[in-house]
């Protein structure tokens, strides 16, 4: 039964960064203090808190676990002095003597996605996370056993009388978990989280927990990770669910917060943050995962080719808003192939946005490369060859310029050329991150009109939007000279990569079988250049990345 007494809670929406294990317990210190003076009693945070998600290969390090341990407990000292005060936080545990075997001679003790109570300057209790994820990008089964191999039971702390339960994440998503909480007491439920995004996941949690929530009849609190880690971005949007399921506190999404929440009887109450719509949170995870991806790795800036067309007008706009204008620079590098208009618009933007903007032509490296080449080829055609050269040289100038001024260069390939290979190795793949990775052409121009209709006016010239676009690589190119219409495309691409459906099912539903085989053979044909791509942004629930782990070698066809 849910509680007769109401308590205060704080649901700490804090970034953090991996490996960081003194500057997150500075930020889990600072919340619980900030906490504590609004008269809070239980402070909840993330899961894995204490040592950034995922952590990864880094949890096979016995010297990383050995450090997480002791940063655990200077966390639970720095806390001893706010009385009254709980706070529970996810970390890393290691437990008992044997375990995972790595070797034929080298076992190491077994290893557990934890919740710790700190209070007093102790650690009060501790649970162990019993389901583990292992599909999209999760791998946890690498890591970590379960914590029913712990042999512990549920762990259920009493704050101000009200007894709540300790869930980690996945374990909220199955029945048995919550119900072992309540058979052990548990008024409220606590749920510790760091769920990577994707379009339409925020409301899919407050789904699913709605479930769980009504299924034990208790009231709960849902605290969630914000911040990027190389592809993934975690979103925040933390809430509060009363016993049947209404939301009664959300927390803003990609951004921090201490969101209070007032737990009395089967209600929580606090403030409500909106969801925003399908482009708000594409646009807010790109400009998260920028800002976070830049900012952790050290790199002073960013730059980006910048061509005049709309990939590269979109990636500007997301930099700009991460770093400011003043971290970001925009080089241009027209060839006799490039349209005047795309020069006066490339002009235009960076003048819009107030970047710092560079024009260096490509003409003479590629009359050098030409030359150089020229007994080779000769009497063959110009081909595709002469286009790759041309997108090399502005690679090497990318990443010349990145190596001399430190600043890490932003691709601006977008799913659809990823997916179809209609983008150079060595030449626009070339750079340290790729911001709209996971953004296919469909979605890009929906961003870029979302964009525009933001208060401050256009920051992309509508002509951008407007004129078809082109590599500008041989003369009146155009891509749809390559590729079916990009609505066909992505919608072929959806359906066969991100939901698995098979040609003969994409067939059936209407679309052209010389398109479906088409895509579907590029998609394949063209693993071998994503594999060489950087790490970039996911924000669909299938990513070329983590999530698709293809063979290249492969003859299968369906």
């Amino acid at each position: 039964m849910p509680s007769t007494t109401a308590v205060r809670v704080a649901l700490a929406q804090i970034n953090v960064t991996v490996g960081d294990l003194q500057g997150n317990v500075r930020k889990l210190v600072d919340a619980a203090r900030r906490a504590h003076a609004l008269g809070a009693r239980l402070l909840l945070a993330p899961e894995l808190a204490l040592c950034g998600y995922p952590p990864e290969d880094l949890l096979l390090r016995p010297s990383f676990m050995q450090a997480c341990a002791q940063a655990l407990a200077d966390c639970a000292r720095a806390l001893a002095d706010l009385q009254g005060l709980r706070v529970i936080v996810g970390h890393p545990h290691q437990s008992g003597a044997q375990g995972d075997r790595r070797s034929r001679s080298v076992q190491v003790p077994l290893r557990f996605n934890a919740a710790s109570v700190l209070g007093d300057g102790q650690v009060l209790g501790t649970y162990c996370k019993r389901e583990l994820p292992n599909y999209q990008v999760f791998d946890e089964r690498r890591y970590f056993a379960s914590g029913r191999d712990a042999g512990e039971p549920a762990l259920v702390v009493e704050v101000g009388g009200l007894r709540v339960g300790v869930l980690v994440c996945e374990d909220a998503w199955f029945e048995e978990p919550a119900e072992a909480a309540r058979a052990a007491g548990a008024q409220a439920l606590a749920v510790l989280n760091a769920s990577p995004f994707h379009l339409g996941k925020a409301a899919e949690r407050e789904a699913r927990m709605a479930e769980r929530a009504r299924a034990v009849g208790l009231p709960l609190l849902y605290v969630h990770a914000v911040g990027g880690q190389d592809e993934m971005v975690f979103d925040g949007a933390s809430f509060a669910l009363d016993a049947d399921g209404s939301v009664g506190a959300r927390a803003p999404m990609f951004e921090e917060a201490l969101t209070l929440v007032e737990l009395d009887g089967g209600q929580a109450r606090g403030p409500v943050a909106a969801l925003p719509d399908t482009e708000a949170q594409a646009w807010g995870a790109l400009v998260l995962g920028v800002r976070d991806y830049v900012t952790k790795n050290g790199f002073p800036g960013a730059l980006l080719g910048l061509s005049g067309g709309i990939d590269s007008a979109l990636v500007l706009a997301i930099a700009v808003e991460a770093l400011g204008a003043e971290r970001v620079r925009a080089v241009m590098m027209p060839s006799r192939y490039t349209a005047e208009i795309s020069w006066v618009d490339a002009r235009d933007m960076a003048q819009r946005l107030g970047v710092r903007y560079d024009e260096i032509p490509i003409a003479p490296m590629f009359d050098a490369f030409r030359a150089s080449l020229a007994g080779e080829f000769a009497g063959l055609p110009e081909d595709a060859t002469e286009e790759n050269i041309q997108a090399r040289v502005r690679g090497t100038l990318l990443m010349a310029l990145s190596n001399k001024f430190g600043a890490i260069v932003l691709t601006t390939g977008n799913k659809s050329e990823m997916a179809t290979g209609y983008c150079t190795l060595y030449g626009d793949m070339a750079g340290g991150f790729a911001v709209i990775k996971d953004v296919a052409k469909t979605l890009v121009y929906r961003l870029a009109e979302w964009r525009n209709a933001q208060p401050g006016g256009e920051v992309i010239p509508r002509r951008i939007i407007t004129r078809p676009p082109s590599a500008e690589l041989r003369p009146d190119q155009t891509d749809q000279d390559s590729l079916p219409p990009y609505e066909v495309l992505d919608a072929i691409l959806q359906r066969y990569m991100e939901e698995d459906q098979g040609i003969d099912e994409i067939v059936a539903a209407g679309f052209d079988p010389r398109d479906v085989d088409r895509v579907t053979r590029l998609i394949k044909f063209n693993e071998y250049k994503r594999r060489q791509a950087p790490v970039g942004i996911r924000i669909t629930h299938r990513a070329f990345g983590r999530d698709w782990r293809y063979p290249i070698t492969s003859r299968f066809r369906a």
